[in-house]
């Protein structure tokens, strides 16, 4: 009797245990608290990182690599187009997509799942955008998500149809919601090079790959300098795609097809879990942004297929 009576005491001991192990939050793994994504639309990336000169990038050249990851190996692999690469980037999954913000991505992006994991303020996550049609980001189809956990948005000039804005109007925003809100999972859109692109004045759109450069470095100016996210923000800094190559097509003017200018873009990651002062040539692609936030983040819910990029971690 004995025996049996310190049997029974051990496994309700052991139940005990295991019921209370379960009430407990998750330790997180990382420093991370903060995500911001910066998306410059459609540099090529012979006039960015591809350029050994590196002249028209002299803020993610000279300050912003030495204190992260570069991947000189980072591509979109899906419809080289605005909408499709920024749902990737959001979702982890290619689609082709209308491009003019009259479809919703079929997946739910990593903000739904991060507000229906961690929901307390519909202002804790935010997609600023000088693009309009990027609203669209903020929702999905699938029959679970439509409508439900959407994170704040500030696109175009007034929302979805409005029209684009300036780039200046938009790091203004962002640094008026970053002030006002402290969200915790962010992405901008900077409409140039792309805008510029099209017109096919060259210079405009060199000095469009100059100006949002400076943009990148002053949001990472000002995660140094805020309380909330100093030490605790992981930035990442892509392109939805690039530009034809002079051999095809119209050349810098559009993009829209797998040649390697439309495919190759710039990727960079800073944070607090992330190495320091490293160039890395792992090929990797835009969906794999999706994946790598939802890890450093903690978000158990992921429908995409990206994987996540060990190689930047420390």
């Amino acid at each position: 009797m004995r025996t049996f009576a310190k049997i029974s005491v051990v496994v309700f001991l052991i139940i005990l245990i295991s019921f209370s192990c379960k009430d407990e939050p998750l330790e997180p793994r990382y420093l991370t608290e903060n995500v911001i994504v910066i998306v410059i639309d459609g540099p090529r990336y012979s006039e960015t990182w591809g350029d050994s000169s590196h002249q028209n990038i002299p803020r993610l050249s000279n300050q912003l690599s030495k204190l992260g990851v570069i991947n000189t190996q980072f591509y979109n692999d899906g419809p080289t187009y605005t909408l499709a690469g920024h749902t990737s980037i959001t979702t982890g999954n290619y689609q082709e997509i209308d491009n003019s913000g009259n479809e919703l991505p079929m997946n739910p992006s990593f903000f739904q799942y991060w507000n229906e994991q961690y929901f307390d303020s519909i202002e804790n996550s935010w997609i600023v955008a000088s693009k309009d049609k990027l609203e669209v980001l903020s929702n999905c189809l699938n029959v679970e998500y439509n409508d439900n956990y959407k994170p704040s948005t500030n696109c175009g000039i007034d929302g979805l149809s409005s029209g684009y804005r300036n780039d200046s109007i938009t790091f203004n925003v962002l640094i008026g919601v970053l002030e006002d809100h402290h969200p915790n999972l962010v992405l901008v859109n900077f409409r140039e090079p792309d805008y510029s692109g099209h017109s096919g004045n060259w210079n405009n759109y060199i000095n469009g790959i100059k100006s949002t450069d400076e943009y990148a470095y002053k949001i990472w100016d000002y995660i140094q300098n805020d309380s909330h996210y100093k030490g605790k923000t992981s930035l990442f800094i892509t392109n939805d795609h690039g530009r034809h190559l002079d051999s095809v097509s119209n050349g810098f003017i559009s993009h829209g097809d797998d040649c390697l200018g439309c495919r190759h873009v710039n990727f960079f990651a800073y944070g607090p879990d992330f190495k320091k002062d490293v160039i890395i040539d792992k090929r990797r692609e835009l969906i794999d942004i999706s994946a790598t936030i939802s890890e450093i983040l903690m978000i158990d819910k992921e429908s995409g297929n990206g994987e996540i990029m060990q190689e930047l971690f420390k």
